[in-house]
């Protein structure tokens, strides 16, 4: 297939190398050159405005996949392509955008016949390599449409164990993509993985920081143990039953710097872990951990501990977030938790 990329930072361009690699054809827009010029030499035809995007995609109906933070910038480019775009096309956002906005849009677009799908879209800046977890919402012709695209940026069933009781029959959630429901349901469900995302990396955040803390002065002296942070955080990765990416992640930071120096402490969030908040509020459903969670990273922006540093290290690891103060390059990637 032929389809159009707009927003072309970590995750954005590796969307479209991935599609490339998969023998699918880009047209791609970013408002920096480096990027578009970069893809260019990859094989994609750069563009150098959404109308020249929109002109480049010659396969009918369009297809285009944005990839840009959300809020005002991915408001202000549905609203660009929308007066540029014929009836049956299709804007895909695969952002991190709050699903009752695009619930909105869809209506919206509607009213023009332009179709309209929302894609929560994981694996950060390992997606080239990994492939993209992807919770879709929109009408089901559209994304039966666009599974080609969806199925070039799964990960596939790879070497993931299969689960019990699946039976004989792949399905496309074992492959690494669903449709979850109509409008705005592809974006909650990947708002709630990323709530409860926030409060995975809180307990590993807080059991590193116990660890650590064991050598306290405060402690009595038969009690204290100087504990090697990183060797335990390698022997969990192998069959405890807390392993997981996120503790891979985690792993890696530490063999490289046991104290964690590099890191300031200070936490960001995203909207994602507001909005779970804000939707478990609507549907008075208690969330102590998650709420916990975001909590402690209001927290971090005032005073920073060894376990803040730890989450620091994983949001570095999996999205390539750098958190303020850190010696590296500010960050422009989507995938924010």
């Amino acid at each position: 297939m032929q389809i159009g990329v707009i927003g072309l930072g970590r995750m954005g361009g590796n969307i479209a190398r991935r599609l490339m690699k998969a023998g699918h054809r880009c047209v791609v827009f970013d408002a920096s050159p480096t990027p578009r010029e970069a893809l260019a030499k990859e094989g994609a035809l750069p563009a150098e405005s959404l109308t020249g995007l929109v002109l480049g995609i010659t396969e009918r109906p369009r297809a285009i996949w944005l990839m840009l933070p959300a809020g005002p910038i991915t408001e202000q480019t549905v609203e660009g392509l929308a007066e540029l775009l014929a009836p049956d096309d299709i804007i895909i956002d695969g952002g991190n955008s709050f699903y009752k906005d695009d619930i909105r849009r869809a209506k919206r677009l509607a009213e023009r016949r332009i179709r309209y799908v929302d894609c929560g879209t994981s694996g950060g800046v390992w997606g080239l390599e990994r492939g993209y977890c992807m919770m879709i919402g929109g009408p089901q012709e559209v994304v039966s449409h666009l599974d080609p695209i969806f199925a070039a940026l799964a990960p596939g069933l790879g070497d993931t164990p299969r689960t019990p009781g699946h039976g004989d029959n792949i399905s496309k959630a074992e492959l690494g993509h669903i449709h979850a429901g109509p409008a705005g349901a592809g974006h909650f469900v990947k708002m709630v993985h990323n709530g409860i995302e926030y409060g995975l990396m809180q307990a590993y955040a807080e059991g590193f920081d116990i660890l650590r803390n064991k050598q306290s002065s405060e402690l009595p002296a038969d009690e204290r143990f100087t504990l090697n942070i990183a060797d335990i955080a390698e022997v969990w990765r192998r069959g405890s039953v807390v392993s997981s990416w996120l503790l891979d992640l985690g792993a890696a930071a530490l063999a490289k710097d046991p104290q964690l120096a590099a890191f300031s402490g200070e936490v960001q969030d995203s909207g994602g872990g507001r909005w779970t908040i804000e939707s478990a509020i609507e549907e008075a459903v208690p969330t102590n951990v998650l709420s916990a969670a975001l909590y402690a990273r209001f927290r971090s922006r005032q005073q920073h501990s060894f376990g803040e540093k730890m989450l620091s290290a994983m949001r570095l690891g999996f999205g390539g977030h750098v958190e303020q103060h850190h010696p590296e390059a500010a960050h422009d990637d989507v995938e924010k938790s």
